[in-house]
């Protein structure tokens, strides 16, 4: 046998014996008194993720429904349609599978009516005896927290941003000074004193300053009762808490705005766990998706570039005249 054989076989031995020594001098050290379990926990881990998929089988198709609510609330947009939410929420209502719905809502809020309408379809859906659990995600401000309130529970992210419980009508612009000094003429024909409120070309009054504050309150106060009504708290403590500011997520939970701070995952677990007693229950995701055609890729450069040559004409910054061409004129839940 060759001389570097040899000494490799001899290499080798020694190892095994090294191997050996350390192993039978762990098993003679005297215990610390720390047990490190990871073995177990592991096992228990991948035990428990057997048990979900045996009982996931044994529901058939029962389902969580996990639906999707993001970005601005109004009729529709790039990431939210109206109609698609109210459909989805009507058609899972009378879906024998589905179980429950877990709400995920990310939205700085937005119109009132479509906050509501959802609002009252959530409420709509759990009168089947469904729960509607809610989680928000980055931020679910004004009308995003205003659709939260329907839910059994409502749990958040811990760098959640929520609340905001107000009414905004949008800025008014009274620009007749400007357009005087430059030259510009513009008038609106209307009937009625009060057609032409808020434009930009007329000066608001403190009657229109009136009727305007008149329609806030009575969005705010509608606002004030979900809260009071399904977060189970006095009217006044409601009031307090809404002065239209935002709440971290442990904020909001001191002040019983939320239920739970916690992650999305967990929120499943006690959906599945502890309210349907079907643990493993799969989840079923909903979501919106539009796709920006050729169409909506020139026409948003159009108006870009209209915004821009108004902008220069009038000696404004483009951001005015983005707000002006996007004020709305209906009263909003939106964080602004």
């Amino acid at each position: 046998m060759k001389k570097s054989v040899k000494s490799g076989i001899i290499v080798f031995i020694i190892l095994l014996v090294v191997i050996a020594g350390l192993i039978v001098f762990e098993s003679l050290r005297p215990s610390t008194g720390i047990e490190i379990n990871s073995t177990s926990n592991v096992t228990d881990i991948m035990e428990e993720k057997l048990e979900n998929r045996i009982n996931s089988k044994a529901y058939g198709k029962k389902f969580i429904a996990a639906v999707k609510i993001e970005g601005t609330i109004q009729e529709a947009n790039n990431s939210y349609n109206q109609n698609w939410i109210l459909s989805t929420i009507d058609e899972l209502k009378h879906n024998e599978n589905n179980q429950a719905l877990a709400v995920f809502i990310n939205s700085p809020g937005g119109a009132v009516y479509q906050a509501d309408e959802v609002y009252l379809a959530l409420q709509d859906y759990r009168t089947s005896g469904k729960p509607v659990y809610v989680y928000q995600g980055s931020m679910a401000a004004s009308g995003g927290y205003y659709i939260s309130c329907a839910a059994n529970k409502i749990y958040a992210n811990r760098n959640t941003l929520t609340g905001c419980i107000g009414v905004i009508m949008g800025t008014t612009f009274d620009l007749t000074g400007l357009f005087e000094k430059v030259g510009i003429k513009s008038e609106t024909i209307h009937s009625g004193k009060n057609k032409n409120m808020m434009n930009y070309n007329e000066p608001l009054t403190d009657e229109q300053r009136d009727i305007m504050q008149a329609i806030c309150d009575e969005c705010y106060k509608q606002f004030v009762d979900i809260v009071a009504k399904n977060r189970h708290m006095p009217t006044p403590k409601a009031i307090n808490l809404s002065d239209g500011r935002l709440y971290t997520a442990n904020q909001a939970l001191e002040n019983g705005l939320i239920d739970a701070v916690d992650s999305w995952d967990h929120m499943i677990d006690d959906l599945a766990n502890d309210e349907l007693k079907m643990p493993g229950l799969k989840v079923k995701v909903y979501q919106y998706k539009r796709k920006n055609n050729f169409r909506d890729i020139v026409l948003g450069s159009a108006k870009e570039l209209s915004q821009a040559k108004t902008a220069a004409t009038l000696g404004l910054p483009v951001s005015v005249v983005e707000e002006m061409n996007n004020l709305p004129m209906t009263p909003m839940y939106l964080y602004k």
